[in-house]
């Protein structure tokens, strides 16, 4: 195993037809900028499917430019499959989860997103590894492979030489965390400026971090407070640090909330916090303690009490009330019977 392509770390991701085109994208793009800003090594970057052919997204998209995954030899520095609606059927693919399986075997490490943590599982090379996908199906990938310890709550997680993220747009914080991994933060922090994005978001936040029900405010300087404290929930979100954050009085943040939001700072805090927790609730099997500390609650019934007072229900109903659809379980994978 090594970085593959001479001086570069040949970095090879595995799509098929009806990938998440972002899955691709963000992985790839992240990668390009950072050797605009000087990785070294640099990186080489190749999508690979089963034939060689285009890849349709789910989008639509056709993804041109694959080579056959069967001609992909020599080492590898990271293989990453993606995920996508079109996971379910990957994962009942013998074929390319033997090609997974193999270039697995020449890589320094594997990666997977979103749903693509699926077919890491489906060829068995997740087993008793914690893994991470999106939150909405974390449920039933614990349920199709319990070999594997899945947490469906982190953005991204790394066990070992296994990495894996979270739903779509975790594809970037994923791919920072590598670019940090391998140059140091400096590069990695000037590629997410260049994104225009965070400066990598801990793999450890919660995956809901904003929930827009309502029309984003006009104002934006409430609106960049909004996409603070959504990145934010486990920290101090007193009306006296938001104001001070944004450089107003409390007396004038209130007033702002108010007219754009028709509320107040602490209610915003707390129903994004709600929010947040309700989420996870319904697509973990968390403990509700744990949602309550990472979603900024001082403790499992000072969120119970949120949950009555914001839905009228306790978390364990929320979790009952789960209309999460389930797919079709993919074959081979092994079920608990529940």
């Amino acid at each position: 195993m090594g970085k593959g392509n001479g001086d570069q770390r040949r970095m090879v991701i595995v799509a098929y037809d009806d990938a998440q085109i972002l899955d691709v994208a963000c992985p790839s793009g992240a990668l390009e900028i950072a050797n605009r800003h000087g990785a070294a090594p640099g990186y080489s970057v190749e999508l690979a499917t089963l034939s060689g052919e285009e890849a349709r997204s789910s989008s639509g998209i056709t993804l041109g430019g694959a080579r056959p995954l069967p001609t992909v030899h020599g080492s590898i520095d990271t293989v990453m499959v993606v995920g996508g609606v079109g996971s379910w059927a990957a994962t009942q693919d013998e074929r390319l989860l033997a090609q997974v399986r193999r270039l697995a075997a020449r890589s320094r490490r594997i990666a997977s997103v979103c749903t693509g943590a699926f077919v890491l599982a489906a060829a068995g090379l997740v087993d008793d590894r914690r893994v991470t996908t999106h939150w909405r199906y974390g449920e039933w990938l614990a349920r199709w492979y319990p070999s594997v310890a899945v947490d469906p709550a982190p953005l991204y997680v790394r066990d070992g030489d296994v990495y894996t993220s979270a739903g779509i747009t975790s594809a970037l914080d994923l791919t920072l965390a590598l670019i940090e991994d391998d140059n140091g933060p400096t590069i990695a922090r000037a590629v997410a400026r260049e994104l225009v994005t965070y400066l990598h978001r801990p793999g450890d936040q919660a995956q809901i971090s904003m929930f827009l029900s309502a029309p984003p405010p006009g104002d934006r300087l409430v609106r960049d407070l909004l996409g603070y404290l959504s990145a934010h929930l486990a920290e101090d979100l007193s009306t006296s640090v938001l104001a001070a954050r944004a450089g107003v009085s409390t007396r004038h943040l209130n007033r702002l909330f108010s007219t754009h939001l028709g509320t107040t700072p602490a209610r915003a805090v707390r129903a994004a916090r709600t929010e947040a927790a309700a989420h996870l609730v319904r697509g973990s099997e968390l403990p509700l303690a744990t949602i309550a500390r990472r979603c900024g609650f001082r403790s499992a019934e000072t969120m119970r009490q949120a949950f009555l007072d914001h839905y009228g229900v306790t978390g364990d109903r929320i979790r009952r009330m789960s209309d999460m659809p389930e797919p079709l379980a993919p074959s081979g994978a092994h079920t608990s019977g529940s």
